[in-house]
């Protein structure tokens, strides 16, 4: 397995980011593969595959070059540009515009772990990347980039919470169950391939979420700055909308029923907001009548306070989905992972 050696100040100073690059390699990476893990993901194939694979058969170099650089176990590493927090698409993706061609070629080697076939031995490598990667941001993400980036901050609140409640170990080993583990005696796993161990401490520690379910990796950047980027939360994922039961709906309002459906498992006011794309003054609201009912309890996690269904709210959930339709669920919950 793979392994970084992590201090305890790393640790300390450690940070999770947003990084509009990350998510749109992490769709890129999902585009390619062409199988969605949860019915949101499965609905965007639908509605981008096809004009995705249009490119591509129009544009055989840019095609080659996308599933060298995917790889089997190792992406490379000139398309992952190590985000740096608090930057935009445009200043992401320029990097990848600016890297090195022979450097290019030398991350493709290592990605096919073989040599590089002719048609790729070529000094337009980064720039045919970059634009590809900005038609998947453009057609694919940008669209719908506000309430991803709800999402992922809303996963960013979680994460934090985590970690004042439970510390970092706790919050290590969740970040992709199977993949990533905190070992102890300071060692950090971050996949399971047989990489040499390596010593991170002092560096810059950065963790990136985003929303395709089956996505991950890790970047680093010389050896001043490390990143993760691993897959949100599953029940953040999916594409936010769930049939509220007409009886339940018809006794709680559509919004309000929404909101108890959500709270199967303990979500934040911010987190609702992201999932349910209701304004913050709404979902209040509706906490506030939940609670009043005995429906739903509030916890509170670190900083954070969590709301989830009380054994009532269970009930009346239940009892719901028993006279209305079956609620459609959203998911449960350089290197590539």
């Amino acid at each position: 397995m793979g392994w970084w050696q992590v201090n305890a100040d790393t640790l300390a100073r450690c940070r999770f980011v947003v990084s509009p690059l990350a998510e749109t390699f992490a769709c890129l990476k999902l585009l390619h593969a062409g199988q969605g893990a949860h019915p949101g993901e499965r609905a965007w194939l639908d509605a981008h595959l096809p004009a995705y694979r249009g490119r591509l058969a129009a544009d055989p170099v840019t095609a080659r070059l996308v599933g060298a650089g995917l790889g089997r176990e190792w992406i490379a590493d000139f398309l992952t540009p190590t985000p740096r927090g608090e930057e935009g698409f445009a200043a992401e993706v320029a990097r990848v515009r600016a890297a090195d061609p022979a450097a290019a070629r030398a991350h493709l080697r290592l990605s096919l772990a073989g040599p590089l076939p002719s048609e790729l031995d070529r000094d337009d490598l980064p720039e045919r990347a970059a634009g590809l990667l900005e038609w998947v941001w453009h057609e694919t993400v940008r669209p719908y980039w506000e309430r991803r980036r709800r999402v992922l901050e809303a996963d960013v609140v979680a994460r934090t919470a985590q970690v004042s409640r439970g510390g970092w170990a706790s919050a290590l080993d969740g970040l992709r169950p199977g993949g990533t583990r905190w070992l102890g005696e300071n060692r950090f796993q971050v996949n399971l391939h047989e990489y040499p161990p390596r010593e991170i401490s002092g560096a810059e520690l950065l963790f990136v979420p985003v929303t395709a379910q089956r996505s991950g990796w890790v970047s680093w950047e010389e050896r001043e700055r490390y990143t993760v980027v691993y897959p949100c939360a599953g029940v953040l994922a999916g594409d936010g909308r769930r049939a509220v039961p007409a009886g339940l709906g018809a006794l709680l309002g559509a919004a309000r029923a929404g909101v108890l459906l959500l709270l199967g498992s303990p979500l934040s006011t911010s987190q609702l907001t992201a999932v349910t794309g209701q304004g913050l003054g709404s979902v209040g609201r509706h906490l506030k009548v939940l609670r009043e009912a005995g429906l739903v309890e509030r916890r509170r996690a670190g900083r954070s306070v969590l709301y989830v269904r009380t054994a009532a709210g269970d009930v009346l959930v239940e009892a719901g989905r028993g006279g209305g339709g079956d609620p459609a669920g959203l998911a449960s919950g350089h290197d590539d992972y």
